[in-house]
């Protein structure tokens, strides 16, 4: 009888063990063990995060074989990057329904990290994260550490990675060619393992756009597409502001037959000492949200620092007229080639602004 009781616990454990007796653990979009970067939108009912502006990024450790998300998007031109364990692994397309995707699969025993990080600006559209699956013998682990750091960059399409992945020098619009994985500024933010906001959007300028709106009338929200939508700024302090705006501006004072132009300026050119002024506004208000944070004025590598340019001057004076000694002021050299920046252009970029801010600010 003993011999029996004996074989039956074996045979009993060898069917245990061969079988995945652990059920899918669901991880809401509010549950505490996510992590998330950038400004974070939240449905009413605060049960369904939206992720809207470029960087934004949501986080989950866990151990299992597998994990999926159910994600849907406002419009089909949204894509992600899908990091495992701090390598992008693949790069996902929302879809305009709810959907759940697969992340990872047939992962290695043990602890791992997985973030979805948006690669495309707010203007592709919401998308809205209801949540995380892991299964496989899967087990929730506790949300990573808060950085100690925190770094926000306001900025157009250099900063925001228009056309950073696209192969040729056409320049192309078509989505899938931004990552903002691949800019300057979140290879800064990496760098210095800091919370990272981006605050961005192609073509933008602080005093013109080639649309209707201007920094200062979208650097504030916490929804980029609602004009009442304020964000919390007393809750996420930073260390560091990156401003680096004015390229569209250089470029479309010139042009006063354009629609924008005569909306702002109507007949009238802008003169020096306006734009001098509405830079020097601008960074006023990032500084009033900001007390304590080091502003760094920066303009990228495009023509708005050739050899010739006036841009830089008008920066300089703009923050000597601050008269404070938390701003700086930090001009890449000009590219000197076709389009935006591409992913060299960008690492020289983020290289030389990570010098800076160790060089300069001690970081």
């Amino acid at each position: 009888m003993m011999k029996y009781f004996i074989a039956l616990a074996i045979s009993l454990s060898v069917f245990v063990s061969c079988t995945n007796t652990k059920k899918p653990i669901l991880v809401p979009a509010k549950s505490e063990a996510l992590s998330y970067m950038g400004r974070t939108v939240w449905t009413a009912d605060s049960l369904i995060a939206e992720l809207c502006w470029s960087g934004a990024s949501v986080a989950i450790n866990f151990e299992g074989k597998s994990l999926k998300a159910s994600l849907k998007n406002s419009e089909r031109d949204n894509f992600y990057n899908v990091i495992i364990d701090g390598i992008v692994d693949t790069i996902l397309h929302i879809d305009t329904v709810k959907t759940e995707y697969l992340l990872a699969n047939n992962l290695s025993k043990g602890a791992h990290q997985v973030e979805l990080f948006r690669r495309t600006e707010w203007t592709f559209g919401k998308t809205q994260f209801f949540g995380f699956e892991v299964d496989g013998d899967a087990l929730l682990l506790p949300a990573s550490p808060k950085k100690k750091r925190s770094i926000e960059f306001y900025g157009n399409s250099i900063t925001a990675g228009h056309g950073v992945d696209d192969p040729t020098d056409q320049d192309r619009w078509d989505s899938i060619y931004s990552n903002n994985f691949h800019t300057y500024a979140s290879i800064t933010a990496r760098h210095f393992n800091a919370d990272y906001s981006c605050i961005a959007r192609g073509g933008i300028g602080i005093m013109l756009s080639w649309f209707d709106q201007i920094m200062p009338e979208l650097y504030y929200r916490q929804d980029p597409t609602k004009i009442n939508s304020q964000w919390d700024f007393t809750a996420s302090p930073k260390d560091i502001i990156v401003v680096n705006l004015f390229q569209n501006d250089s470029w479309l004072v010139e042009n006063p037959e354009y629609e924008q132009y005569k909306k702002r300026f109507a007949k009238q050119q802008p003169t020096k000492e306006f734009i001098i002024n509405s830079y020097a506004s601008f960074v006023s208000k990032i500084r009033s949200h900001y007390p304590d944070a080091n502003i760094i004025c920066m303009l990228g590598n495009m023509d708005i620092t050739k050899e010739g340019s006036e841009w830089p001057n008008y920066v300089e004076e703009a923050v000597l007229s601050l008269k404070d000694d938390k701003i700086h002021t930090f001009f890449m050299p000009y590219k000197n080639s076709k389009g935006h920046p591409k992913i060299a252009d960008q690492k020289l970029m983020g290289d030389a602004l990570i010098q800076f801010i160790e060089s300069k600010l001690n970081w």
